[in-house]
Parts: C-alpha cells; structure tokens; sequence
C-alpha cells in the first residue's frame, strides 16, 4: 500500500472539492432535517485534525478536507497519520482501507511526513515556489494495534472564560442590543443581541466569532473585499470564508459551532462557485485560515496589532 498517491496538481484540487462538495450536500438539511456542514462540531478536541507524530493540527484546506472524510465516513476522533508513520509504531492500516486526501504545499526537499499540516494556498515567497502535492493520511479508527492519546478538555465553565478572553483580546469594538448581529464598516463595529437572546452560550461565541470574522476583513487588518450584496457570488464566498474560519477558531477553542439556519442562504450560490473553480474552496479556506491565524495572533498582542 502507497503512503501518498503523488496525483497531479490538477487532480488533488479536483477530488479534495468534490468530496466537499459531496459532503456539503449531504448536509443541506430537508423539511425535517435541520441544515448543517462539515465545519460545524460539538467542539470536542477528539475531533480537531491533528497529525499522530507531531500533534499539530492541520491547516485550511486540510481541515474541511478530514472533516468531511470524518462526517462522510462517522469517524469519531480526530487523529490522523500516514501508512507509514502508523507502521513505524507498530500499527497497521487494515486491508481495504480507504485513505484520505491532504494537501502538503512544498519546496523541493520539504517532507510532509513531519507533521501532516499544510499551508494552504499556492504562492511563490521570493524566489521560492510552493507546489501542491497530494498525500494519502488514515484515521485511527483505520488501524490496528494504535492507541490513540487521551483528548483532555477544559470543562465548560473554563472554556467559555478563555472564550470570554479571546474575544475580548481581538481589538474589535462590541455594541450589544437589538435583535440583529452584524459588521457594520462604516463604524468598524460588530453589533452583538445580549447574551441572554441567544439560546445558549456557543450559539453566543459562534455568532461573535462570526461576526468579528468579517471585521477582520477591513483595509487596516487583513483587506478582503467586504462590498458583496445579499444573492452575490462575492457575498457567498465572504460568509463562507468566515464562518470556515468559526469553525476553525471555536474548535481551537472547545466550544461547539452550531449550523445558522440564515446561513444556509448562501451555501446555494457558494456550491455553484466550488462546482465551476476546483480552487474556490482552496481559496477559501486559504482566507479562513488567515482570518483564524489573525485572531489567534492577537492573543498574545498585548493590545498591539498583532504583526502576521
């Protein structure tokens, strides 16, 4: 058995978006059915990706990507490694096992084994081209004679302080009241309903999240177009991006990322975009990422913009 499939540039977008796509549809609730995608998590820390070896977790695109292997194929933890890197501590792959895909963004002579995670976009940084391959990873729940390490969370009350703080460190003016959660540019504010309108406290840090995701955006942080109207392409790919990047942050976070039902709007006109550009979803969670880096980096700012 192969520990990487080594397909071509072209391939790896194409299968990695289609088994998002693939994953995304299933999800899209009925009548009956509430809606909900790969990125949403009871926040459990068994189920952030991590790579066995290293313990890092996995970046951007890789994220949605194990996530949906894990959603499409009900595995429960989070823990993934190559053919080899389980062979090399005595477990073994079973036959017939499926691998998933990931994508490792090199210069000649970087090894992927080290830990699994990825960057997320192709780039070139001075004269150094990034280029992606593809390789093949397994979950735990694939393989015989591993025992996975203990995922030890916060309890509940511990979690939503450190939420409490991690919000409060991001430098993004709050207004609280109304019935409405939005970011308004022109004051470069989030306004939030109080905490009690909401139904619980991870609907409360989701849509905070949420929300300050696309504050992130403005010309004086990370500079994304924020002029997408209601219906637009631009509008889909935004909210996308940003509730991606939700996804990431309350999972680093151990707080669940419940579905919006408002937000199912959008996954229509963003599923035409992902079917038409194999890169779009690349593209996205390449900017989700960023908008989850930004945040974790103000975290230890110390009330200065944070230099990412």
């Amino acid at each position: 058995m192969s520990e990487h499939h080594n397909p071509s540039r072209a391939d790896v977008y194409a299968r990695i978006t289609a088994e998002i796509i693939a994953a995304i549809e299933k999800g899209v609730g009925g009548e009956n059915a509430p809606w909900r995608a790969p990125w949403h998590h009871d926040g459990s820390a068994a189920f952030r990706p991590s790579n066995i070896v290293s313990g890092k977790h996995y970046r951007g695109v890789n994220v949605l990507a194990l996530w949906a292997a894990s959603e499409a194929r009900g595995y429960a933890t989070g823990q993934w490694g190559t053919y080899r890197q389980f062979a090399e501590r005595g477990a073994q792959v079973r036959k017939g096992e499926r691998a998933s895909l990931v994508v490792f963004w090199k210069t000649s002579g970087a090894d992927p084994s080290e830990d699994g995670a990825s960057d997320d976009g192709e780039r070139a940084e001075g004269k150094r081209r990034f280029f992606a391959r593809g390789y093949s990873v397994f979950n735990v729940a694939q393989v015989d004679g591993y025992e996975p390490e203990a995922q030890v969370m916060l309890d509940e009350t511990e979690r939503h302080t450190r939420a409490d703080a991690f919000i409060a460190a991001l430098g993004v003016r709050i207004e609280t009241g109304g019935d409405e959660a939005f970011y308004r540019p022109s004051t470069d504010t989030v306004h939030l309903p109080c905490f009690n309108r909401f139904r619980d406290a991870a609907s409360f840090y989701g849509v905070a999240v949420h929300e300050i995701g696309h504050a992130s955006g403005a010309k004086h942080r990370l500079d994304r177009d924020l002029t997408g109207r209601f219906g637009s392409r631009s509008y889909a790919a935004e909210e996308a991006c940003v509730e991606l990047a939700a996804g990431f942050v309350l999972a680093d976070l151990g707080i669940a990322h419940h579905p919006r039902p408002d937000h199912a709007a959008y996954i229509s006109s963003w599923l035409d975009a992902l079917k038409d550009d194999p890169r779009a979803v690349f593209t996205a969670a390449s900017k989700a990422q960023a908008i989850a880096d930004w945040m974790h980096a103000w975290q230890s700012a110390q009330g200065k913009e944070p230099a990412i």
